[in-house]
């Protein structure tokens, strides 16, 4: 019964942080903000659905494979949001770039 409670309140609220997330997601102006608030909770939303799905596995093997699954997103999020700002990064560099080359060929 404990469990059962444990486990509706800490899917609900890791619901919540990927509704925030989203939020964020389509509120924030810029990509690296957006990037932050869709990255971070969305890792907190998953490590408290994890957390409240171990309660209810049947064997420690199968509570490893959640904990397994969980570092595995926690590593996929961190690298694909370190790959999205860096392409943002690079394209604003060369946009930055293009604009100084334009700016000098106008005064010319």
């Amino acid at each position: 019964m404990i469990a059962n409670i444990f486990t509706i309140i800490m899917l609900s609220l890791g619901c919540l942080f990927f509704i925030a997330g989203t939020i964020g997601l389509l509120r924030f102006p810029d990509v690296f903000c957006r990037l932050h608030a869709l990255t971070k909770s969305d890792n907190l939303g998953v490590g408290l659905i994890t957390l409240g799905l171990l309660p209810q596995v049947n064997s420690a093997s199968m509570a490893i494979k959640v904990i397994l699954v969980w570092a595995l997103l926690l590593l996929t999020s961190a690298t694909s949001c370190h790959l999205v700002a860096r392409h943002e990064r690079r394209r604003q560099m060369v946009e930055h770039d293009g604009n100084q080359h334009n700016n000098g060929n106008n005064n010319k």
